[in-house]
């Protein structure tokens, strides 16, 4: 795709071309910039920092001032991907001024270049409130976590003929409100397909099939990058950063405690006379200039 920077327009190109979008999620500079290296097209700054970063069990915990903070730190490290990040949890279900007042926090403080919120017919007005303030919008239909005790769990959506029916009218919902793509979680493969045939907007899946026009993966899932890590059907590992970064630790605490770091190879020494001058010690002629006594 070159070094030019990932813009709207370039994803619209990408789903007419049918060229497959690639997205992962980063939640710091070294993350961002990793991706970045990569060649990903788009990186989200996801509330899953909840989960993947910050220690919680669920995307709810999650605040504005976090992701902000996140936000902040993958800019600095990404140049050329589309930066997304997600609203968190009940920042833009209240009044329409406040909703608007976090996207322009998470712009100006942040740094992103578009949001994302969960929902879908439901939150219609405010994506199209969003977009008329000249903000890019991603949708979030299918399973969406912020909800996940209303939807009783992680489960797969699309299985009955109601479900994907919703999935469709959402989509198409969050499409005519302005929203320039959707991510689809955790939806059946057919499902998934049919509602990226109807779209004009790129669909961005992840455990939804081969029929999106992208993937996204989360960072810490793709590089096994976690303690304990869990596998799940819909990701696919493609490194084990978690144990080399746990044996290579071990290995740096056994060296220490049997003495075999820091050796010399990693110390520094003064020049040869230096220690005296500095600690008293050594050659009378050290005590003797330290007494102020000229030598001949």
């Amino acid at each position: 795709m070159g070094f030019k920077p990932v813009t709207t327009a370039t994803l619209r190109k990408m789903k007419s071309d049918g060229t497959p979008i690639t997205m992962v999620t980063a939640y710091d500079y070294p993350s961002a910039k990793l991706a970045d290296e990569a060649g990903v097209d788009m990186i989200l700054v996801g509330d899953s920092l909840g989960n993947v970063v910050l220690g919680y069990d669920s995307t709810l915990p999650v605040t504005l001032e976090d992701m902000i903070y996140h936000t902040r730190a993958v800019c600095r490290g990404a140049q050329r991907p589309f930066i997304v990040t997600d609203m968190p949890f009940m920042t833009y279900h209240g009044s329409l001024d406040l909703t608007l007042a976090s996207v322009a926090r998470l712009m100006r403080e942040g740094g992103c270049k578009a949001v994302k919120l969960e929902g879908g017919r439901e939150i219609a007005d405010t994506v199209r409130a969003i977009v008329t303030a000249g903000v890019p919008v991603v949708g979030h239909i299918g399973l969406t976590p912020q909800s996940v005790h209303q939807i009783g769990g992680y489960r797969v959506q699309g299985k009955t003929a109601n479900q994907a029916e919703r999935l469709l009218e959402d989509a198409l919902a969050l499409e005519q409100a302005g929203a320039f793509a959707i991510v689809l979680e955790l939806v059946t493969e057919d499902v998934a397909r049919l509602v990226t045939s109807r779209l004009s907007i790129p669909t961005i899946g992840i455990g939804a099939g081969p029929g999106c026009d992208g993937q996204v993966l989360v960072f810490h899932d793709l590089l096994q990058y976690a303690s304990p890590s869990v596998p799940k059907k819909m990701v696919k590992t493609y490194a084990d950063i978690g144990s080399a970064i746990r044996n290579a630790i071990s290995s740096y605490v056994d060296d220490v405690r049997e003495r075999r770091f820091p050796g010399p190879e990693h110390s520094f020494r003064t020049e040869q006379r230096e220690p005296a001058v500095l600690y008293g010690s050594g050659s009378s002629s050290a005590s003797a200039e330290g007494k102020g006594e000229r030598q001949p």
